[in-house]
């Protein structure tokens, strides 16, 4: 048996940086991981991801935009199954830097599936670790629960791994699929459907919500589905998915309105479930509410020396969130002081192209707040830069508090948008205000020029407006 300061169990974005940070403070770590180092993010997620979708996005310029920049490339191909493989090396190289990260600062990295075995000595508790060799046990005064979460399924549309799939068979897969029916907008669904969609695969998008990303601004979806029906992708709206079976060769989704479509595959991108069962939650009583760890600021449960970070908990299912939860219940851990997840100004982007990138409230929920705001938007074809590298499409739009001037929201589609909106998420942390922006200077020609502008229309002061 090994005592340790910290365990944690699950090695993705909170349960590395956890192991990480707490070895940077002086309380021995260790790791445990029942795959891959870095969890879905790095290997089956974030980073393989985008890969993927920067192969589409070239492939495309290739096939439809040279003419216009003067050039010339005549019968561009592409090997489907080369794409995937080189998605495959850099998730495989991502994985080998968490683990000269965990060599780099001593944390104990244990391959095996963990199980809470309950309390140890006194002060601590017990971890039972099933690896390749056997059985472990290991004891640690802070246990971190950072075993994240899976697509989530509903009685009668279950993947099988072959024809009805989670993000986990889709991304690795080295065959293309002709057809494909993506079940849901969010993030996942909106970028594997432009990824296979940019190949040549016949793709349509369910989504049982009223327009496409939902969660997003209204005009942002609306400029979404401009954008995808140029594309070429299919979508049916507001009706959502009965059931899918297979079908010989493919699938066939019946939609709730008595409707059928087919097509070769069918992705189930309809949400998350958190991995709570079978980790031994219910022997040490950690509270559960609708599958998720209750916790409270500091990420402790409901039971002592047991804290809970990351997809696990609820919270915005993304790998920055589990980062920055990581941080402070390390932080707390050890006793430094750390202020409190700031989850109002948490930042989200879907990595499409145009892509998504936004923080803080839509037009729709601050007039449900009863807010007075102005709201300022700029269209990236009156932006030089833009028009210059050929990227006219969408806008930044703002929501600007009147009395005070406080940014209470910012919305952006468009190329590589999720470059841009940092400056939005630390102008609000910094609670800079909307003049406070317009004092800064921004470097031109840049894309980044639109954000300046789009405040200075909310406060009608644009000169290019």
């Amino acid at each position: 048996m090994a005592s340790f300061d910290v365990l944690v169990i699950g090695s993705g974005p909170g349960g590395y940086v956890a192991a990480i940070r707490a070895q940077q403070l002086g309380l021995k770590a260790a790791c445990i991981e029942k795959e891959k180092l870095g969890g879905v993010c790095l290997n089956w997620g974030c980073i393989p991801s985008k890969a993927l979708l920067k192969a589409a996005e070239h492939y495309l310029f290739l096939k439809n935009e040279t003419a216009a920049f003067g050039l010339a490339a005549d019968n561009p191909r592409h090997d489907y199954a080369a794409v995937v493989k080189r998605s495959r090396r850099v998730a495989d190289q991502s994985e080998r830097g968490v683990k000269f990260l965990f060599q780099k600062y001593g944390v104990t990295s244990i391959a095996g599936t963990a199980t809470i075995d309950g309390p140890g000595a006194p002060g601590m508790n017990q971890v039972r670790v099933k690896t390749k060799d056997g059985e472990e046990v290991h004891e640690a005064k802070h246990i971190i629960i950072a075993t994240g979460a899976r697509a989530r399924t509903f009685p009668g549309i279950e993947p099988d791994g072959e024809k009805i799939l989670t993000y986990r068979e889709a991304i690795a897969s080295p065959t293309q699929a002709k057809s494909a029916i993506v079940l849901g907008s969010g993030a996942i669904g909106l970028e594997f459907a432009y990824f296979w969609n940019a190949f040549g695969t016949d793709v349509t998008v369910v989504e049982g919500a009223g327009r496409l990303c939902p969660l997003e601004d209204a005009e942002v979806s609306a400029e979404l589905a401009k954008a995808y029906k140029k594309l070429g992708i299919k979508t049916e709206i507001g009706t959502f998915c009965k059931s899918v079976t297979r079908e010989g060769d493919g699938v066939v989704v019946t939609l709730q309105d008595g409707r059928t479509l087919k097509a070769e595959v069918c992705l189930v991108a309809i949400g998350i479930a958190p991995n709570t069962e079978g980790i031994g939650l219910e022997k040490v009583g950690i509270a559960l509410e609708k599958g998720f760890i209750q916790h409270d600021s500091s990420y402790r449960t409901s039971v002592a020396g047991f804290y809970a970070i990351g997809d696990v908990c609820g919270g915005p299912a993304l790998a920055h969130t589990a980062y920055a939860e990581a941080h402070t219940c390390i932080d707390r851990i050890a006793g430094k002081h750390s202020p409190d997840v700031d989850y109002g100004n948490m930042p989200a982007a879907t990595y499409c192209q145009p892509q998504i990138a936004s923080v803080g409230l839509t037009e729709e929920a601050a007039k449900a707040k009863g807010l007075d705001f102005s709201v300022g938007s700029f269209p990236f074809s009156a932006n030089g830069k833009a028009r210059g590298t050929g990227h006219t499409e969408g806008f930044v739009k703002v929501l600007v508090d009147k009395k005070y001037g406080e940014i209470l929201g910012a919305h952006i589609i468009g190329h590589d948008a999720s470059e841009l909106l940092s400056t939005f998420v630390m102008a609000r942390a910094a609670e800079m205000t909307a003049e406070g922006i317009l004092h800064t200077v921004f470097a031109h020609p840049t894309m980044g020029e639109t954000m300046y502008e789009a405040v200075a229309v909310a406060l009608g002061k644009s000169a290019h407006m």
